[in-house]
């Protein structure tokens, strides 16, 4: 798969960000034609030709030193997930992908994997893969997500509910929030896998069905996910702010796969809604027996 595509509209999409004026440069006389820098500008901050620059913009990135792209890096001031963003494109344009298509599939998880979860009795924890499908669930991660787990897709996925499922609105008060975080989350994994054809079908499918999910894949933002505060109206118990922690999670032939524990504040309201998710889920075993068979 060729990555260029993505490698220009990146670059070009951070350089659009950024006035002369943010990048210690006097403005240009006359009109601009272009919002932000010019190419030019770029190239000037970054210490390389602007031939050399437009070439990289144009896809033209296998093959670059570190110090150059660190330097387009500071150039257009990237945080660490656009960086590293960068260079994944990079390794992935230097890379000749295999004649047969990556399809990574979900092979069995250790047992010891969902023995850890099942531990985790007093919070809600999960196992997802880059493609954001949820692999494995204690009780109350299964609980807490019960909804994505109601349609008849499998594995269930978070894009899809985001985008395809009218519940989630209600599910996420903050929508607008969290689908641009779901959104930035699979551009940044397909930074990492741009030959993964599973998750380029489930691209291929969202932005055929959902414009919201086409306009916010086009700005191209990225994001590394480690931990914040997230909030939930669960149609059970009612609101939710919990907090999470997201870790990778090294396992043997599994690639990519995530960790992530939602606990409440002692004490708090959401602890309470917390504690009556999980009596419920110990009362309706239908929904977690239903969800538990397709992880």
């Amino acid at each position: 798969m060729d990555n260029r595509s993505d490698i220009r509209d990146f670059l070009a999409t951070r350089r659009a960000r950024i006035t002369p004026e943010q990048a210690g440069l006097l403005p240009g006389g006359g009109r601009r034609r272009v919002p932000g820098l010019r190419r030019e500008e770029v190239a000037v901050l970054a210490g390389v030709s602007t031939d050399w620059y437009t070439r990289l913009e144009k896809g033209h990135i296998g093959g670059v030193s570190e110090d150059v792209l660190q330097a387009v890096a500071r150039a257009l001031q990237l945080d660490d997930a656009e960086r590293t963003y960068l260079f994944d494109l990079a390794r992935a344009a230097a890379t000749r992908p295999s004649r047969t298509p990556q399809r990574r599939g979900r092979a069995g998880l250790p047992p010891r994997v969902q023995w850890m979860l099942d531990s985790m009795t007093g919070s809600a924890a999960f196992v997802a893969n880059g493609r954001l499908d949820i692999v494995a669930a204690n009780s109350l991660g299964r609980a807490l997500h019960s909804p994505m787990f109601d349609g008849p897709r499998r594995p269930a996925n978070f894009a899809r509910f985001q985008f395809l499922d009218p519940r989630a609105r209600d599910y996420y008060p903050d929508w607008e929030g969290a689908a641009k975080i779901t959104v930035a989350l699979l551009r940044t994994e397909a930074g990492r896998r741009p030959h993964d054809t599973q998750l380029r079908e489930l691209v291929g499918e969202l932005s055929t069905v959902s414009e919201e999910f086409r306009t916010r894949w086009a700005a191209h933002d990225v994001r590394i996910h480690h931990a914040g505060v997230k909030q939930f109206h669960h149609p059970v118990v009612g609101s939710l702010g919990l907090t999470y922690c997201t870790l990778a999670l090294p396992t043997e032939g599994q690639a990519d796969l995530r960790l992530t524990i939602y606990t409440a504040e002692p004490g708090s309201p959401s602890a309470d809604a917390l504690a009556l998710l999980a009596s419920w889920a110990a009362t309706a075993p239908e929904v977690t027996a239903t969800a538990t068979e397709h992880l």
